[in-house]
């Protein structure tokens, strides 16, 4: 039921409401409550208990209070009577009471319902016979503009629409409702398999659309309705029809998230390749909208990764921004141009680095990211993230910076990726080292020291002012320095040096003799038991 509430948003919005539904199930107990009270101002005390009758099945009930000239066509709050609620609830008994003391069959509600609707929607063609000798006007619309037709194809009631069409020969019933949709559009919106055989057998087959420009593919291929898809698609002649929007059947299947629509409409023929007019092309949206097996499913099926760089954001971007792993990295191993550029002139690490998520720099990094690329403000991947304060971020940047300039200058590309990380290094094996670097930027370096000693191994001023950028006091540069350290410690880790002797030779040559002696005599005694000793 709650289904053609979303439907039918003025005609049936409180259809629900001749179920007896508990307020779980229908809504608030707070807006049941509104709905009994405003009950309770339009009716009479014997008519509000003949409605509840009659929604219940309660004959006796009824019989007792129509002795006592009850009014049976009395309406709530809505305009609904008694009957609407015996033909909602689908009580025979309660109809054939009703109708045999001259219930009214035609009143619509507030929104235009009638009792025959009801029983359309029911499918309980004996109720739809009575109401139908009691006089009821076979061809009522609602404010939606359904009838009787729409109403049966929204709730797969076949023998109500061979009742209707074969039977009463009431053809001119099938046409487009408010929105433009025909029965035969709403029963492939609903998925109702047996509803659209049969209208084909009607000879109600059509590819016309609605006033959103949606055919019947599109509806079903946006609800993910495979099986009805199967069928039309026997039936479709143009598969690559637009919409409003732009979107064509199997762009809006990937919208929706349907994997196996996408795959169908494609082996038809659908082209994977089609904009809507935002400029989105399916890999967007399956980005956007979070549909990992469908990012898959459409690079696996060539799409075409290079038509995207000139949008607002690529698909990459729209990972990053959903942090979406898992996409980020398809995308990374099918090739896509990692340095995309969306309108702002960010890159995808501009991105990630604003946000500061570090599994997605880490992906990002390992990938191979152009790092001079500047946004529109001039700002570099690296500038961006210190001006965020993501310190980690920063670090790791730089790390990247420096190895991929070493692994140029040696020609080194036998480094495999399941040892390179850009991380922040908790190795146990490296405990010893990063001690003592912490000893050294802490205790031992000076203010400004920690510059020149990344000046010495090349450190650009760019990466200085990023490191510098994180201040947290008068003593923020012992911290500096401590990060400083550790970066310079990846790349001689990644290089494949002693990081002991080599720090040691580095400090004497920088002009820190005094702390180079201090160093080795403190790593030499601590490390004597694990042969590490500088010589």
């Amino acid at each position: 039921m709650e289904e053609i509430r979303s439907r039918t948003v003025k005609g049936l919005a409180d259809l629900k409401g001749f179920f007896n539904l508990t307020p779980k199930e229908g809504g608030s107990s707070r807006a049941a409550a509104a709905a009994e009270a405003a009950n309770a101002e339009t009716l009479l005390p014997d008519e509000k208990e003949f409605q509840h009758a009659a929604k219940t099945n309660n004959l006796d009930t009824m019989e007792r209070l129509f002795r006592k000239k009850v009014n049976i066509n009395a309406v709530n709050v809505l305009k609904r009577t008694a009957l609407h609620f015996a033909v909602a609830g689908n009580h025979i008994s309660a109809v054939d009471f009703l109708l045999h003391h001259k219930a009214r069959a035609d009143i619509a509600d507030k929104h235009g319902l009638t009792a025959i609707h009801l029983a359309a929607w029911s499918g309980n063609l004996d109720i739809m016979l009575m109401l139908i000798k009691a006089g009821a006007d076979q061809k009522a619309k609602n404010q939606e503009g359904m009838n009787v037709l729409h109403f049966a194809a929204q709730n797969n009631s076949v023998r109500i629409m061979n009742y209707f069409i074969q039977d009463l020969h009431l053809v001119e019933l099938n046409k487009p409702d408010e929105k433009g949709r025909k029965p035969f559009l709403l029963a492939a919106e609903m998925g109702h398999e047996e509803m659209i055989n049969e209208l084909i057998t009607l000879n109600l087959f059509t590819s016309e659309k609605d006033k959103e420009g949606n055919t019947a593919l599109h509806l079903a291929a946006k609800h993910g309705h495979s099986d009805v898809i199967e069928i039309l698609l026997q039936q479709w002649e143009h598969i690559n029809e637009f919409n409003q929007n732009g979107e064509t059947p199997f762009y809006m299947a990937v919208e929706g998230g349907h994997e196996k629509c996408a795959e169908l409409l494609l082996e038809a023929g659908s082209d994977i390749n089609i904009l809507n007019k935002h400029n989105a092309s399916a890999l967007h949206v399956a980005t956007q909208n979070g549909h990992t097996p469908l990012v898959r499913f459409l690079i696996s099926n060539n799409i075409d990764l290079d038509a995207q760089s000139q949008q607002n954001n690529s698909p990459l971007h729209l990972a990053i921004i959903k942090n979406n792993l898992a996409v980020i990295n398809s995308l990374i191993i099918a090739n896509y141009n990692i340095n995309s550029l969306n309108k702002r002139h960010q890159t995808p690490l501009h991105l990630a680095a604003d946000l500061g998520n570090v599994e997605v720099i880490e992906m990002l990094l390992k990938a191979g990211c152009d790092f001079s690329i500047v946004d529109k403000q001039g700002k570099t991947a690296l500038a961006v993230a210190s001006r965020s304060n993501h310190a980690l971020v920063v670090d790791m940047i730089i790390k990247a910076e420096r190895f991929y300039i070493w692994k140029q200058e040696h020609q080194c590309d036998d480094v495999p990726n399941v040892n390179l990380s850009f991380k922040q290094d908790h190795n146990m094996q490296t405990k010893q080292i990063r001690t003592s670097l912490w000893n050294l930027a802490y205790n031992g370096l000076k203010m400004r020291e920690w510059i020149k000693l990344a000046q010495f191994w090349k450190f650009t001023d760019e990466q200085i002012k990023a490191i510098e950028e994180q201040w947290t006091g008068k003593k923020s540069y012992k911290e500096h320095g401590h990060r400083m350290l550790l970066i310079w410690l990846h790349g001689v880790l990644m290089a494949g040096q002693n990081p002991i002797k080599h720090l040691y030779e580095d400090l004497v040559s920088g002009g820190f003799q005094q702390l180079a002696e201090k160093f080795r005599a403190e790593n030499n005694a601590g490390a004597e038991s694990k042969k590490c000793s500088v010589s």
